[in-house]
């Protein structure tokens, strides 16, 4: 069944609004002011609350074996429904539903927006466990390499631009979306004096710290989320180049996945304009006077093209 949408009477919504209360929600999960509280739970139906801010996404997804019926309704605010056929804007009093989800649609905030959220089938421990933990898990990793606690929603944010940019499939970019968060969760393995070494590494050192993308690819394997293990096979190759240079398989041009070659750019653009333990960080206009200069080198020349394309909406 495709997603319908359907927009309530003004007189209903009110109705409706009155009856939302997050204050004795069972539990709440936060993060990067995403707040989503499970309201109700019995017999497999959940009713869960969200509160996605300005700029951030939510997707639905079709799963081998999922035949829940689900269903959202915007309480405040506005989203952009980006889909296989293009884009469709839902306002507050809209309502999305299908039983089961056989296509997959982003959901993108223009604004600070609150909704409802009822799924048939429970997942809300099952998204908290296997998405949440992993992403809390990334986060830690970052601050451990240097790096600020809002690394990863920038390459996630920047990754997106790229890949809507480039009309990328719903689906690709869902995976996109927890790939280019993920990108570096492998380092979880690598010893501190490495990650945190002010010098340059030493051959062993550097042969142990090219190994990140495949424990990366080994930890997102292991939590057998379905989304999770498709994002396992773009972090790996996240550090091939396109002249076939990189690591770890030393893949070159189509070869690698676009959404590796996407995340390639973005992470060397934030690593470039972030200060770093071993130098300083380069102004917006050197990083991509060095990114131009590695077009069809170490980056797919097409990704190159299409972030300078969005150099504006850089930070």
């Amino acid at each position: 069944m495709a997603l319908e949408v359907i927009t309530l009477q003004q007189d209903i919504l009110n109705t409706f609004r009155v009856s939302i209360s997050t204050e004795n929600a069972i539990e709440k999960i936060t993060y990067k002011n995403t707040v989503l509280s499970l309201l109700a739970s019995g017999d497999g139906t959940e009713v869960i609350h969200h509160k996605l801010p300005a700029g951030h996404r939510w997707a639905l997804n079709p799963e081998d074996g999922w035949n829940a019926l689900e269903f959202f309704y915007i309480l405040s605010g506005s989203l952009i429904w980006k889909h296989e056929d293009g884009e469709r804007k839902l306002v507050t009093g809209s309502s999305v539903s299908a039983q089961p989800v056989k296509e997959p649609a982003i959901f993108f905030a223009e604004e600070d927006t609150e909704f409802i959220y009822v799924s048939s089938q429970p997942v809300f421990h099952y998204y908290s466990k296997a998405v949440r933990d992993t992403m809390e898990l990334a986060v830690s990793v970052e601050k451990k390499d240097g790096y600020t606690s809002d690394h990863c929603q920038r390459i996630m944010k920047f990754s997106m631009l790229v890949g809507e940019k480039l009309n990328l499939p719903s689906h690709e970019l869902v995976v996109l979306n927890l790939a280019a968060f993920l990108h570096d969760v492998g380092k979880v393995n690598i010893s501190d004096s490495i990650l945190r070494k002010p010098s340059k590494l030493t051959d062993e050192e550097w042969l142990e710290m090219k190994k990140h993308p495949l424990y990366g690819y080994d930890l997102l394997m292991e939590t057998k989320f379905p989304l999770l293990e498709e994002a396992a096979k773009i972090v790996v190759q996240h550090h091939e180049r396109y002249d076939g240079k990189g690591y770890p398989y030393g893949l070159d041009g189509e070869k690698i996945h676009l959404a590796a070659a996407i995340i390639s750019v973005v992470d060397s653009y934030d690593a470039m304009t972030t200060d770093r333990v071993y130098r300083k960080r380069l102004s917006k206009e050197e990083a991509l006077q060095e990114i131009v200069a590695n077009k069809g080198k170490m980056y797919h020349p097409i990704v190159v093209d299409t972030f300078l394309s969005l150099s504006d909406k850089l930070n």
